[in-house]
């Protein structure tokens, strides 16, 4: 196993998530400069419609932007395994309570079969990793709407997710404290309506994390 590593790392060397440069001996995920210099998400938890608060690693935007367009449009799906990591390291911080249910925003059956991935899944499986937890799958896409980027206005995207998700039958979330996993949050929109539709069938409460977030 250990030569099997080793031949890996020889042939497809770790780099840095966000910039790509060859990590260093000791690095891990990220190069020292983007560590230091990624744009980093405020350490608050911030309240959005329907979501009891809201966490994120960065800012979408520079390198963060350029990673999660590779990871959800270009197949870095190993990528997964990163951000797993260092969104989990964000949650144990922010919420030393932890969770009841670890659940994540699902893409529509096309999407996913035009993907071939739920990169939010994955992320999902990742964290889960980190936090000791088993991701739940508890809602489901039934209407393959317009991509979230491209529409601009808040109001128009609220409009564009409503009714776009139900909740799985057998999905258990009543009284229950709920982490819903996203990548990005622009508007916070598409939680927001997650989070409603668990809310709706007695959630406790529904608390969301991603990747990145805008700035705005």
């Amino acid at each position: 196993m250990k030569l099997y590593h080793f031949l890996m790392e020889l042939l497809f060397p770790p780099k840095c998530v966000l910039c790509r440069q060859l990590l260093k001996k000791g690095e891990i995920d990220l190069c020292r400069a983007c560590r230091t210099e990624a744009p980093e998400y405020p350490n608050r938890k911030i309240k959005l419609q329907f979501l009891d608060s809201f966490a994120a690693v960065w800012y979408y935007e520079g390198n963060v932007r350029g990673s999660l367009l590779r990871y959800k449009f270009r197949n870095a799906r190993a990528y997964s395994v990163s951000y797993g990591r260092i969104l989990a390291m964000k949650l144990l911080a922010q919420y030393p309570d932890g969770f009841d249910v670890l659940t994540w925003v699902p893409v529509s059956p096309l999407r996913k079969l035009r993907r071939g991935y739920d990169q939010v899944e994955l992320l999902a499986k990742a964290v889960g990793k980190e936090l000791g937890m088993t991701p739940v799958p508890t809602l489901k896409k039934i209407r393959n709407n317009r991509p979230q980027s491209r529409l601009k206005d808040p109001a128009a995207r609220k409009a564009n997710v409503l009714g776009a998700y139900r909740l799985l039958d057998g999905a258990e979330v009543r009284g229950k404290r709920v982490l819903l996993l996203d990548d990005i949050l622009t508007t916070g929109a598409t939680a927001g309506e997650c989070a409603r539709v668990l809310l709706s069938a007695g959630a406790k409460e529904v608390h969301c994390a991603a990747v990145a977030a805008a700035r705005k």
